[in-house]
């Protein structure tokens, strides 16, 4: 193994860092917005609206057009690729919008999983082949920072090292790439959530993924200070008999990444996999209570924890837009106030209740 490589220049060292420290500011965190078309279209279903590219655009408006207050919360939001290109109905981009919020734009850069050759139904994510050429536009046209999903399905027999590996190095591939042109990148593997494993196994399967995604990093000499991880909090499977308190998934969680994250990563952004609005907030805020070392600001990178409330609220109806917007603020402080392990339980109450947000296998 060759010990001879080179480390990004000083200048484009500064610009990672400058990019992720910004990204996981105290009390701050990201709105994923990346729905693909398809997602988008089963979220606007569930309100009763037709999947039609106007809609979708209406409904991003909406969550990008809320009042600047949401950048005491929001640091940044993901996109998919359509959305970077739209506008709002008065004619500003999108981008523009959220600029002069002070809101990194990010960008969504996986296609998408696809069946892996020789495994059990396990899946890698395609999308390397133009991704250099991607990363390089998508820096001239305003993005800071991407994100690559992986997926790791908990099983009798799974996951195998071929999946563990394939995945690993693929987000270091694709970190790298990233970095390449001044973009952050997200690496997230995401042990889902589905299936019956109890806390003990999901923590072993999280700490065996995590270590080889950073094994991977390390060989392809991405610049850690310049990364961000998105993982699942370790969770018992959604068809677990056994459920486990917020302080059972705090100190399962803590220990995991203490264990395998190296402290020169910029942040540790965890997705909500699921969990209700509220299980999102107080999960968060019981790893940021959680005794131990933790090098690392821990927050959140939620899409659905973040939205359903909006959804049900706003509806399809023009005359609700301000109710939407006020649960997207309302969540997103709750939010903030668990990243700094100051939200109290019960204190919020949205639109969606407390309604479970999994989904079997679910996709973006």
């Amino acid at each position: 193994m060759t010990t001879y490589f080179n480390y990004p220049d000083e200048k484009l060292q500064q610009e990672l860092r400058r990019i992720a420290n910004q990204i996981v500011a105290p009390g701050k965190g990201i709105l994923a917005a990346d729905e693909s078309v398809p997602t988008m279209g089963k979220r606007l279903k569930d309100i009763g609206l037709e999947n039609l590219e106007e809609n979708r655009r209406r409904y991003r408006e909406l969550l990008f057009s809320t009042d600047n207050s949401i950048n005491q919360y929001i640091s940044g939001v993901i996109l998919f690729h359509e959305t970077l290109y739209q506008k709002a109905s008065n004619g500003k981009s999108f981008k523009d919008l959220l600029k002069e919020k002070n809101i990194l734009i990010g960008i969504k850069v996986d296609k998408g999983t696809v069946p892996l050759f020789g495994s059990l139904d396990e899946v890698t994510t395609q999308g390397l082949d133009d991704l250099d050429a991607r990363c390089a536009q998508y820096k001239k046209d305003g993005c800071d920072f991407a994100k690559w999903r992986s997926v790791i399905k908990i099983g009798a027999q799974t996951p195998s090292y071929q999946a563990i590996l394939e995945n690993a190095n693929v987000l270091a591939r694709y970190a790298a790439i990233c970095q390449a042109h001044g973009i952050v990148p997200i690496v997230e593997p995401e042990v889902l959530p589905d299936g019956d494993h109890n806390l003990d196994r999901a923590q072993k399967v999280t700490e065996a993924v995590v270590a080889a995604c950073y094994k991977a990093l390390s060989d392809h000499h991405v610049y850690l200070e310049g990364t961000l991880l998105k993982p699942n909090m370790v969770t018992p499977g959604m068809s677990c008999p056994q459920r486990s308190t917020p302080q059972q998934i705090a100190l399962a969680t803590v220990t995991a990444f203490s264990r395998t994250v190296p402290p020169a990563v910029a942040g540790i952004t965890f997705l909500s996999g699921g969990q209700s609005e509220e299980e999102a907030s107080v999960n968060l805020d019981a790893i940021n209570k959680c005794p131990g070392r933790k090098p690392w600001p821990l927050t959140f990178s939620y899409g659905r924890a973040l939205q359903a409330s909006v959804l049900r609220a706003w509806a399809g109806v023009e005359a609700n837009v301000t109710k939407g917007q006020d649960e997207l603020i309302k969540r997103a402080k709750a939010n903030s106030e668990a990243a700094l392990g100051k939200y109290t339980a019960g204190s919020v109450s949205g639109a969606a209740g407390d309604a479970g947000l999994f989904i079997k296998n679910h996709t973006y």
